[in-house]
């Protein structure tokens, strides 16, 4: 028999009542009855209720016993009372009555309480994150992040993938986030960075011949943290496919994300594949984002021409418009029972958001003609009611919100918008993962902050022109094999088929200032590469985090990471980041220069 137990704290059934088990544990909780003491054991796999009674020689000695502290305890299964059976408990039938016991380790008094998934501030949760993990939700995410990762590592092996680990010191790109600098100590003055993607590498594995390429990786990225994305390093699918196009991928990846969330979904339906297919520009012109939820019911409609026509006289919108301004109309279904005040906390959520607010009209039956009430129904003529009515396929039991703006914050506002609503209402089917690909993102769009053209995605990406062509072609009109996997309003992945052309990357980066000088000296590892043979490739890198976020149903991505970072990217439970020594220093040729305060 093993030393520490002859079962584990989730096995015991009443096929054990009448024998002798040793079990070891954390005291999960104890129940003091006077002349009983029950004690609830944990481990990894569950908990055992082991009782005993206050006339035995160990009462007092457990009793004093702190919480958390681990015990091997030897006794007797026995059969609970009918009325103290728990059924939600897989021991639930039965109880150890406790003959020896054992202190293996005492717990001193908790800075946080592990029975009973109180919550608790974020500081304390990381400073004590192994106290944390014991809490039966945070382990069961991390048990189901290890599932997860174990279900896609089958699933790519029985695709034919081989699997590959690419460096973690490499060389800094110019291109993406900022990037996490390691000092060289043999070649002082120079750094090494932690690969933001394996993005590079994983290009020459397909340009060495081997066909499907994936690992686990981890990416590096000195950028600020937010819910669905951790600060400094994450974990994503990497993977590559030789010989393929768009369509190839997606239909490799698409069964194997459907059966992961089938499987560790919680039940809840996942839509079949193939997923729907949807252009960046229909994306935000219909849902205003290109990580749609297509769980909320609405598509937002462009009313712009309306608003232009001479059957309308809303003067703040008309003006405008004139000026190049859009007009989005956000249609609400079955609002007719909604109460005055859900228009006015959507007006005030409005202005909150930095709007001026969001004009709205309802609609209703009358002489068997749907009409528009509100206030800002007066300044539309019959005709043009009638076109919105068909245009937005409106009901007399709905409602319609209006953004005007410019294009871009238009789209992003009603976007917004759309969501505010769709959860307000309690629209969203939250039993539902659906999934869709969003497709042809631009190649470059223009930064308004550098003044400049740029790109818009991943560089290395193949554009949609014939290379012929490309040098006359407005770079704002390109677009890119570039795609994003979403589901439920959260972008699992990007992903891209490739440009494995070197005179067609040296003609993609020259549209946004680069000379052939500087390519091939900031790329010259890829350029040098792909001089000597490349196949046509590409692929995708789904972020395993936020896939375990979603299947959890968590709202924050540290809630499924073992040890994260807080939001300000210091590690609480090992002190990072912290200084180093004089001599560590001196061994890199690094000098700290502090920062002058200012006067």
């Amino acid at each position: 028999m093993n030393k520490y137990r002859s079962h584990n704290c989730s096995e015991l059934s009443k096929n054990e009542i009448g024998k002798k088990v040793r079990l070891s544990g954390w005291v999960h909780r104890k129940r003091d009855h006077g002349n009983l003491l029950f004690l609830d054991l944990r481990d990894h796999f569950g908990i055992t209720q082991c009782v005993i009674e206050n006339k035995d020689k160990n009462f007092e000695v457990l009793e004093k016993l702190k919480p958390e502290s681990v015990l091997l305890i030897d006794g007797e299964v026995i059969k609970r009372s009918e009325e103290t059976e728990n059924k939600d408990l897989k021991t639930g039938l039965i109880e150890v009555q406790i003959e020896n016991f054992e202190i293996l380790s005492n717990a001193e008094e908790l800075p946080m309480p592990v029975f009973g998934e109180q919550d608790y501030p974020e500081e304390i949760r990381l400073k004590y994150r192994f106290i944390d993990l014991r809490r039966n939700e945070m382990h069961k995410n991390i048990e189901l992040r290890s599932k997860v990762i174990s279900f896609l590592r089958n699933k790519m092996l029985e695709n034919n993938f081989l699997e590959f680990q690419t460096p973690i010191l490499t060389a800094s790109s110019p291109e993406g986030a900022r990037d996490f600098l390691v000092p060289s100590r043999t070649h002082q003055g120079k750094f090494y960075a932690l690969p933001q993607a394996p993005q590079q590498f994983k290009q020459m594995i397909m340009i060495a011949g081997f066909d499907r390429y994936f690992q686990i990786a981890p990416c590096f990225r000195d950028e600020d943290g937010r819910a669905d994305r951790s600060p400094g390093e994450h974990y994503q699918l990497d993977l590559e496919m030789s010989f393929v196009e768009q369509e190839d991928i997606f239909k490799t990846l698409e069964p194997i994300f459907y059966n992961l969330f089938s499987e560790f979904g919680k039940g809840k339906t996942v839509n079949k594949n193939p997923f729907p297919k949807i252009t960046f520009k229909d994306s935000m012109e219909k849902y205003g984002t290109d990580k749609p939820d297509l769980r909320i019911p609405i598509e937002i409609v462009d009313v712009t021409d309306i608003f232009k026509s001479d059957d309308t006289n809303f003067k703040i919108f008309k003006e405008k418009v004139m000026k190049g301004n859009v007009v989005k109309a956000i249609p609400v279904p079955n609002t007719i029972t909604q109460p005055r005040s859900f228009f006015d906390n959507l007006n005030n959520w409005a202005i909150s958001e930095g709007a001026s607010g969001m004009a709205y009209m309802t609609f209703e039956k009358k002489d068997n003609k749907i009409i528009g009430k509100g206030p800002i129904a007066k300044f539309f003529k019959e005709e043009a009611i009638f076109k919105i009515i068909k245009d937005c396929k409106i009901t007399e039991n709905d409602s319609l919100f209006f953004v005007c703006n410019k294009l871009s914050e238009a789209q992003k506002f009603s976007g917004l918008a759309r969501q505010k609503i769709g959860h307000t209402l309690k629209l969203i089917d939250t039993k539902k993962f659906i999934f869709c690909w969003i497709t042809d993102f631009p190649m470059y769009h223009y930064d308004e902050k550098e003044k400049k053209i740029d790109f818009s995605h991943n560089p290395f990406s193949m554009p949609q022109e014939n290379i012929e062509e490309f040098d006359n072609k407005d770079p704002l009109k390109i677009l890119a094999y570039q795609y994003d996997l979403v589901c439920n309003g959260y972008e699992l992945s990007s992903g891209a088929i490739r440009n494995h052309l070197p005179e067609y990357l040296f003609k993609v980066f020259k549209k946004v200032g680069y000379s052939k000088e500087m390519v091939k000296k900031n790329f010259s590892g890829m350029i040098n590469a792909l001089s000597y043979g490349a196949p046509p490739h590409g692929g995708m890198a789904p972020g395993i985090d936020r896939i375990v976020m979603l299947l959890a149903n968590e709202k924050n991505i540290r809630e499924v990471t073992l040890f994260p970072l807080n939001q300000n990217a210091q590690d609480l439970l090992m002190g990072a980041p912290s200084d180093v020594s004089e001599k560590q220093l001196k061994e890199l040729g690094i000098k700290i220069v502090s920062k002058k305060s200012s006067s």
